[in-house]
């Protein structure tokens, strides 16, 4: 336990300062090759589950020191141990005490007192700490106050069922590749294997509980890929036909672009900015068995990268906040300020209008953003038709999607995204 709390403290810090908790982890990963897959897993855990509470243990925090730490690692450890303490099933005199003991590693004399008397102080007035955050909005929900008052502005009557959403475990939804059976055909090869799980539509998945993609039958050979059930609603809105010219903008990492390729035979191009995430576009065609012509470039300035032959049909998945699936992504919480949105939303207007002039008289093109801000989404679409005559927007057909004008918000079963389908007349 005790690695696993230093490198989660590491790994907490360094995303506190601006980076990515995913690049952070591997990193650390790769500088700790000796530590066991256990003890991998651990830090990855209580990572991800103390930046998903970050405000509410830092507002404990605050309440415990008699002054702030300028020792980082030190602040960042107590934040971990007071998330195994709070939410952890760990016993609490172990993670006193293995806190004390990566404490005493800094050789810093004070460290191993303060921890130990902290984290004490912290189990005999749990409760009363607790009242005192009854009227601090930001440590109840673990959520920025701007991401809060935004939420209560644009959802008057969902904001706080979003907020909670965004803070449970993530479900493994699966998208059962059609080329190689259904959903039912695919439910009994994972009962099979012992592993629970029930269909959520003809294609969609969910398990009972995550588990390694090693243990998924047919996984290397392309039978079923690891998506999110919201995700999957991109490629079937899409509304593609065999021998369609479709453009994949923004693919990485390619998950729409082999779904939209098991549902027909298209000529798929598939676009990133990223070579190195066109790399992992192409490692999940090839898993599936099937191709596309992956283009690195800028959607925001096409003419470096068209071929000047319309499309019939375009995926625009494009680059936001990531505010509807904070979840899976617990560092957008704090990597995301205010002002971002609006950045978003700036680039997601140039994108559209240049991919537009790329779409085919009568073709379609599909609006995709993982977030729940109306500035990236409703309005942003709203602005489009407001300037582009040529435009129409097109009913959805899910009626998921219907129910909120393409807002498909956060919760049990999927993650929360927006779509929008327009045509051009």
């Amino acid at each position: 336990m005790q690695v696993s709390q230093q490198l989660a403290a590491q790994a907490v810090g360094q995303v506190l300062v601006g980076r990515n908790l995913s690049v952070v982890l591997e990193e650390l990963f790769q500088q700790h090759r000796d530590i066991t897959p256990q003890q991998r897993a651990a830090s990855q855990d209580l990572a991800y589950g103390t930046l998903r509470f970050y405000a509410r243990l830092e507002a404990f925090l605050k309440q415990l020191l008699q002054k702030p730490l300028s020792d980082a690692f030190i602040h960042h450890l107590l934040l971990v141990s007071l998330y195994q303490l709070s939410y952890d099933k760990a016993g609490s005199h172990t993670v006193v005490n293995q806190a004390v003991l990566a404490a005493a590693k800094t050789r810093k004399t004070w460290a191993k007192g303060l921890v130990n008397a902290v984290l004490r102080n912290f189990l005999r007035q749990k409760d009363v700490l607790e009242q005192r955050l009854a009227s601090n909005e930001a440590a109840q929900y673990s959520y920025p106050q701007w991401w809060i008052n935004k939420l209560k502005q644009q959802y008057p009557e969902h904001w706080q069922s979003i907020l909670d959403a965004g803070n449970q475990h993530p479900p493994m939804t699966l998208r059962v590749n059609r080329r190689h059976g259904s959903s039912e055909d695919y439910l009994h090869a994972l009962q099979a294997e012992d592993l629970n799980a029930h269909a959520l539509d003809v294609q969609a998945i969910m398990l009972e509980r995550p588990v390694p993609v090693s243990r998924l039958p047919g996984f290397e050979q392309g039978h079923a890929s690891v998506q999110d059930w919201g995700a999957q609603f991109a490629a079937l809105a899409l509304d593609v036909a065999d021998g369609m010219r479709v453009l994949d903008a923004c693919c990485a990492p390619g998950g729409k672009t082999g779904h939209v390729l098991e549902l027909a035979d298209v000529q798929m191009t598939a676009m990133d900015n990223d070579a190195s995430r066109l790399q992992r576009v192409q490692q999940n065609l090839d898993r599936l068995g099937l191709q596309a012509a992956l283009v690195q470039g800028d959607a925001s300035a096409p003419d470096a990268w068209w071929d000047g032959i319309s499309y019939d049909r375009i995926l625009a998945d494009v680059p936001c906040t990531a505010s509807g699936i904070v979840r899976r992504h617990v560092d957008i919480k704090w990597l995301r300020r205010e002002q971002d949105v609006m950045t978003f939303a700036k680039q997601q207007q140039v994108i559209l209008q240049g991919l537009w002039r790329l779409l085919a008289k009568g073709g379609k093109l599909l609006y995709v953003t993982c977030s729940v801000f109306h500035e990236e989404n409703r309005q942003q679409i709203e602005q489009f038709l407001h300037v582009q005559s040529d435009a129409r927007l097109l009913p959805l057909k899910h009626t998921a999607l219907q129910s909120n004008q393409g807002q498909l918000l956060p919760g049990t079963e999927h993650d929360g995204f927006f779509y929008a389908l327009l045509q051009k007349v």
